[in-house]
């Protein structure tokens, strides 16, 4: 991550199977990552074997955007708390 002074707020792996596990990481950053115009870098994904199957991330240049497979959509954030319902709504959606 380029922004040098950002605090991380979690970072946990939650292992929920013999080949499944939740990654959950989130950063606190003092400038918004463009395009976003919020002050948080984050990055959540549910793995099966080697696949993710759902990952929600905000990568610079890209902005908020969720991947459910191989399909790529952008992700309207509001709130840290938002984020997290729907990702885990994604998660029990898709195999968590």
């Amino acid at each position: 991550m380029n922004n040098t002074h950002a605090v991380p707020i979690l970072k946990e792996r939650i292992r929920v199977g013999d080949d499944r596990f939740i990654e959950i990481v989130i950063w606190s950053a003092p400038m918004p990552i463009p395009p976003t115009t919020h002050g948080y870098k984050y990055r959540l994904a549910f793995v099966v074997g080697e696949t993710c199957v759902v990952r929600y991330d905000n990568e610079r240049g890209k902005g908020d955007h969720k991947h459910i497979g191989a399909l790529e959509t952008p992700y309207a954030f509001t709130t840290l708390d938002q984020l997290l319902e729907d990702f885990w709504a994604d998660v029990g959606r898709f195999g968590g």
